[in-house]
């Protein structure tokens, strides 16, 4: 079994430090209160953006740090008003952006960075995978901090950074629009090029590629060999495709879930008994995809279910730390993108008649979320290798400054 990636609990037992005295340790000795921060949106998550060179070089260190910037745990409401979170996963999340070293440069990498879902209710400090929608800003982010630099004198109306995610030590390429201010070239950010599902108003257009995307956390595309699978939950087999492409997914039928939990109607998946049901298979696909069922960030689950509607292809419900998400994951959503194109899936079995009928129309798979809809796309190569996945999303500035901790 594949440990989880955590950093070590912020808390500690009553032999050791405090954690107040933990924290007065490392206010002390390692880092700044405040820190310099910067609060952005990517696609449908906001986080806080911090420079690596601001944090210890002991990543043990940066639970206490994250937490008490974030106001976790918020054991009594859940809604983490000590701090910037808000008491969603997709609002509790911080991305560490630090300079390429020369040997990545060498290989044309731009800067990288580490994700981290921080926990709401609890003091979890996950690094176990990435987050699709705030890598949309991390080219900014490097640019504006001065990672990396374009030339002035040869100006290009787009910029792409290279970048390494640390989580799944994979690559990502992020293009947006740019202009030349003061001598220098900086992202662009409010033209009016593209609207995305879940966002007010249009924004520039950041095109996301994350290269070779397949077994960001197994090693394998497929990390059991085979397309579809089967879990037994409450006494009964249900199929599942387990999928690992940009981030670790259990993909699962609606209608296995309907004959499971006989709902009246529609499936209520904010209710105790669907929210239990999709951890119970959550888990059981963990432990076949070689993953720590406890590690609830990995992997993802989502519900898939068939179009009804010439506006999309298939439609997904997806559950975030064991909640359903607000439009989806964009991890999930890429991965379902790349699981539609392998033949045998759940996803692939939904959409293979309109793939007959559209792929040569369009390479991007239409997907509906609880928010509206979004296409992904995935390249393969000929010998059936994923080579990149790959979406459009905005993302916004909101703050500039420092926060407490």
């Amino acid at each position: 079994m594949i440990p989880p990636v955590l950093l070590p609990k912020a808390r500690f037992s009553s032999g050791l430090h405090s954690y107040n005295a933990l924290q007065r340790l490392n206010r002390r000795f390692t880092t700044l209160n405040p820190i310099p921060a910067t609060f952005l949106r990517g696609g449908t998550s906001k986080g806080v953006f911090l420079n690596r060179a601001h944090l210890p070089k002991d990543q043990s260190q940066w639970g206490p740090i994250f937490l008490g910037l974030m106001g976790s745990p918020d054991t009594a409401n859940g809604l983490q008003i000590n701090g910037m979170g808000g008491g969603i996963s997709s609002l509790s999340k911080i991305c560490v952006v630090g300079s390429a070293s020369a040997e990545q440069k060498a290989q044309g990498i731009d800067a990288e960075y580490t994700f981290v879902q921080v926990g709401i209710r609890d003091d979890t400090i996950d690094v176990s995978g990435n987050c699709g929608n705030l890598s949309s800003m991390v080219g900014v982010f490097a640019m504006d901090e001065g990672f990396c630099t374009r030339n002035p004198s040869a100006p290009s109306r787009t910029a792409t950074i290279r970048f390494l995610n640390t989580n799944t030590n994979k690559i990502i390429d992020t293009t947006f629009p740019v202009t030349v201010a003061g001598g220098a070239v900086q992202p662009k950010l409010d033209l009016l090029q593209t609207t995305m599902a879940g966002v007010p108003g249009k924004a520039s257009r950041i095109s996301l590629e994350f290269i070779s995307p397949a077994g960001a956390r197994t090693g394998k595309l497929l990390p059991t060999g085979k397309p579809v699978d089967s879990v037994n939950v409450h006494n009964q087999e249900i199929p599942v495709s387990l999928v690992d492409a940009t981030n670790p997914t259990v993909f699962v039928l609606y209608a296995d879930l309907c004959r499971v939990l006989r709902p009246a109607s529609l499936i209520d998946f904010s209710a105790p008994d669907s929210q239990a049901l999709m951890e119970s298979i959550r888990r059981e696909g963990a432990n076949k995809m070689g993953l720590d069922p406890g590690t609830q960030a990995q992997p993802k689950i989502a519900a898939l279910s068939p179009s009804c509607d010439p506006d999309h292809d298939i439609v997904v419900h997806a559950f975030s730390m064991g909640v359903l998400h607000k439009a989806v994951p964009m991890t999930v959503g890429l991965c379902l993108g790349v699981a539609t194109k392998v033949e045998g899936t759940l996803a692939w079995d939904l959409t293979h008649s309109m793939r007959l009928e559209k792929v040569r129309e369009s390479e991007l798979v239409r997907m509906k979320h609880p928010s509206g809809v979004v296409e992904v796309g995935a390249d393969f190569g000929a010998d059936g290798e994923v080579l990149k996945a790959k979406v459009i999303r905005t993302g916004r500035r909101i703050m500039k400054g420092a926060v407490w901790w």
